[in-house]
This record gives structure tokens, C-alpha cells and sequence, in this order.
């Protein structure tokens, strides 16, 4: 290993904290920097060095209730699906269709500096820019694994005790079962034909090369 140079020394220096004694704390959410105080033979870091990074993708559809106190407990799978840099904190606001989207700390930073490149001096981009963050506000577990959600979030939704999570892609959708029936009893007739036009154009890394859908 006295033959690697700086920037690899880096990256297995990162690999080795993931994988050994300091791999509690990545999980526990703690961040990069905090990590590799815990390697033993960490060199200075090199300008331009390429860190290992994790992203949230959510996947699943869980039926909850509230407590008496108004708390969401997360369910276990999807606390799994949370990536270390999130640090379990969250971004709840108001989604398209009626429910409420609780985005991970670290995927909310990549859309709000998405949005706030787009040019304000065009009337539409300072519209959407608006109604898209208008009563964000942060949410973080407590030591239960639960969320409080505001009650003004939980009235936009129509949520009273009783909630759909719905999981897909970088967040989480809160739903009233209503609500969430009724999108669902709204699926085009020919979905074969809309999954056509959606994604029969894209080309899916499916492990062996890629492949068009069509």
C-alpha cells in the first residue's frame, strides 16, 4: 500500500471506515469528516479528491397512524432507506396532488439549488419557486424514530389519524387513504400505452449493458 498515492490513499482510508470499526458511526448518520477522524493513517486531503457519496431512494407503500400527540412513526424500512448525509433530518412541503412530501435534508439542498439557479427575472420560474417552498419547514426524528408533523400540514392533506407513506425515488409522500385511493382509482385505462410514451425512449442500465424499453 506505500504505493498509493494521495488521492487513493484517500479513498481506501474511506472504504476502510465504512467497512471497520468506524462504520457505527456513518450509520448513525454522522458525516464524512467526523468518519475518517477515526482512520489511523489519514494523509492530508488532496485538492480535486472524489469522496464516496450515498443518495436516499425510497421505495414502499406503508399504511400508519398517528399517536395521541400527533406523531408519525417512521417505519423501520424506510429509516433504512435514509442516507448517512441526510443525518435524519427532513424538508416537509406541500406536494402536487394533495399530500405532503418529506424530503431527505440532503436531497431537499440539490432541489432548493436546483430552483434557486433558475433565472427569477422570468415570471414563471419565481411563481413556481414560490408556491414550491412556501411552508417548507424542517422535521427531524427524535430518539423514537417519530416525526411531528404540523397540524396545518396535516389539514392541507386532509390527514386526520390515519396515513399512507408512500416512498419513491428521493422522498417520501404523505397521504389521507381518501386521497390516495382516489389517485389511485384514476390510473389510465392503457397504462401499457402511457409506460410506452414515459419510458419507452430511455435507455435502463439493467447490469448487463443497456437496453431500450420499447
Amino acid at each position: 500500500m506505500s504505493g498509493k498515492s494521495g488521492t487513493e490513499w484517500i479513498l481506501f482510508s474511506r472504504f476502510w471506515a465504512i467497512n471497520g470499526p468506524a462504520k457505527k458511526f456513518l450509520t448513525s448518520g454522522r458525516k464524512w469528516e467526523e468518519v475518517v477522524k477515526f482512520t489511523l493513517f489519514l494523509p492530508p486531503k488532496p485538492l480535486n479528491c472524489t469522496y464516496l457519496t450515498t443518495m436516499s431512494v425510497f421505495q414502499g407503500e406503508f399504511d400508519c397512524k398517528l399517536d395521541a400527540k400527533g406523531r408519525l412513526s417512521l417505519p423501520s424500512s424506510l429509516r433504512k432507506q435514509i442516507s448517512p448525509e441526510a443525518n435524519e433530518r427532513f424538508m416537509l412541503n406541500r406536494g402536487f396532488e394533495s399530500c405532503l412530501a418529506l424530503y431527505p435534508m440532503d436531497e431537499w439542498k440539490k432541489i432548493s439549488d436546483a430552483i434557486n439557479s433558475l433565472n427569477m427575472f422570468v415570471v414563471k420560474n419565481r411563481e413556481f419557486a414560490r408556491y414550491f417552498f412556501r411552508g417548507a419547514m424542517e422535521l427531524g426524528l427524535d430518539g423514537a424514530g417519530r416525526l411531528l408533523i404540523p397540524k396545518k400540514m396535516l389539514e392541507y392533506a386532509g390527514v386526520e389519524k390515519e396515513l399512507v407513506l408512500f416512498g419513491w425515488g428521493n422522498k417520501i409522500e404523505v397521504w389521507s387513504p381518501e386521497n390516495y385511493n382516489t389517485i389511485l382509482t384514476k390510473e389510465p385505462e392503457n397504462f401499457a400505452a402511457l409506460a410506452e410514451e414515459v419510458m419507452g425512449k430511455l435507455n435502463l442500465n439493467t447490469g448487463g449493458g443497456n437496453r431500450d424499453v420499447s
